[in-house]
């Protein structure tokens, strides 16, 4: 029995470093390659559309705080100023943006980093004795954000690589530039109370409404208004161009769709993965307000003291392997923005063809509407949106929770399945450390998608029972 434990540790060393071996060497390629799509975008964009498009392949450079235009300061805590209607405000980007280390980004600015040296030293020795505050910009964010401050409308003209069916910008027919809601519950405004559904990464409302709506027993939809939403630039809802889909821009798009045109005071709330970030932002803005918070797989990472919250959430999301496949799936759209792009250029754009196969071939109904959440979102809003919400809000998740521990009185319910390879395990328990009050429950045998889908019946008498049993303790 010994001796069989010993081969299994000895054969899992050696797995982990076979792994990483060739996890190296596969990402060593991948950051080569990503190199080499940045000069083919920048050719395909100026040879379709007139212009390239800036992206973050350079370091943040330094401000020019001549200017009095927009700075923004970097380690995690970047801001940038935007205008809003008639007023400057700061919003919150992570610096994961244009700051993910790579062995060709290192090698490439190693010329350039020597050939400052002089003129760095230079500069040390004149300034030497004075101090003074410094900024840091990132180019991109610059050219996006000058188009703001003259007045430029959202860009509602899909690029060439995006998508440009009626579904995926059925937005620009309207007026309103709101999110996309799906509203199920009595009608003359009989429902008593509300319940609002986010949806995780590169999803859509048709998670909740093709899987829960249809379980909820006659009473309960007697009972609640559901009101499941389309992230903005997901599924049905706005894709501006010109977006950085900010926490700010996310959770006050959430307000002003679902709050404000459903006129809604009190309210449940059920999340998934990257939405339950969404929901603590909106929990925190309205404590008063929330009668349950219902967490699926929340991705919260303890940070260790020294760490940059940013950049360790990023590596523990996207650890650069080759195995687990998930792990690579997750790296591959955190770590390189041109790859991603061109898987957004082969799936997402031709996602009628993809849907039309999946159809064929599977004739399964829930795989065919989860393939269509995962394929209506353009690379803009999915690369801003994974590193502004779940690696840019690091540094604000602790203070979220310790509002719903201290402040609010809501019930607090995370579910979990044992299987996930996406966010851990450990994430749902390290919530139930900062709200001690908070339930944690692990479905064995379930992922991170399995956690709803193909439980739906029983999940949905799970949250009837947290509904009312919310309601009896109000």
């Amino acid at each position: 029995m010994a001796g069989m434990c010993k081969m299994g540790s000895v054969l899992k060393f050696i797995g982990g470093v076979l792994n990483k071996t060739v996890s190296f060497v596969v990402f060593s390629v991948l950051d080569l390659l990503d190199f080499i799509l940045c000069y083919g975008y920048k050719v395909a964009d100026f040879c379709i559309e007139a212009e390239w498009r800036p992206c973050y392949c350079s370091s943040a450079k330094e401000a020019i705080t001549s200017s009095g235009k927009i700075l923004v300061s970097e380690q995690g805590e970047s801001k940038i100023v935007s205008l809003n209607s008639s007023k400057l405000q700061l919003e919150d980007i992570s610096d994961t943006l244009y700051s993910r280390p790579s062995l060709v980004a290192e090698v490439s600015k190693l010329t350039v980093n020597e050939l400052k040296k002089f003129k760095l030293d230079g500069t040390a020795k004149t300034n030497k004795g004075s101090t003074r505050s410094t900024f840091t910009i990132n180019s991109i964010i610059v050219e996006m954000l000058q188009g703001k401050m003259v007045g430029r409308q959202l860009h509602h003209i899909p690029t060439w690589s995006d998508c440009d069916c009626k579904f995926c910008n059925s937005w620009t027919s309207s007026s309103k530039d709101t999110l996309y809601v799906k509203a199920q519950g009595p009608k003359d405004n009989k429902a008593r109370e509300d319940v609002i559904f986010i949806h995780g990464f590169i999803s859509s409302s048709a998670f909740w409404t093709e899987t829960l709506f249809p379980n909820f027993s006659d009473t309960a939809k007697s009972i609640y208004r559901f009101l499941a939403v389309d992230l903005l630039g997901f599924g049905r809802s706005p894709k501006p161009a010109d977006s950085l889909y900010t926490l700010r821009e996310h959770v006050g798009m959430i307000e002003k769709s679902v709050l404000e045109a459903y006129e809604v005071k009190s309210f449940h709330i059920v999340a998934h993965s990257l939405g339950c970030i969404l929901a603590l932002a909106l929990a925190v803005k309205h404590p008063g307000s929330i009668k349950s918070l219902t967490l699926l797989t929340p991705p919260y990472f303890l940070v260790p003291k020294g760490e940059a919250a940013t950049q360790y959430v990023m590596r523990k999301l996207a650890p650069r392997r080759v195995w687990p496949v998930m792990a690579f799936c997750t790296s591959l759209a955190c770590w390189y923005e041109h790859i991603s792009r061109t898987i957004c250029l082969v799936i997402c754009k031709n996602h009628r063809l993809w849907e039309f196969l999946t159809k064929l071939v599977t004739r399964n109904r829930v795989r065919t509407f989860l393939m269509e959440g995962f394929f209506c979102h353009t690379h803009n809003a999915a690369w801003h949106t994974l590193h502004n919400i779940i690696c840019g809000t690091s540094t604000k998740l602790d203070r979220y929770l310790d509002v719903v521990r201290d402040r609010m009185k809501c019930d607090v319910n995370i579910f979990h399945g044992k299987d996930d390879e996406v966010i851990p395990l450990e994430c749902s328990f390290n919530v139930q450390r900062k709200i001690p009050r908070a339930r944690v429950k692990v479905v064995e045998n379930k992922d991170h998608i399995t956690i709803v889908v193909g439980r739906q019946k029983v999940f949905a008498r799970e949250l009837e029972e947290i509904w009312n049993r919310s309601s009896r303790s109000h």
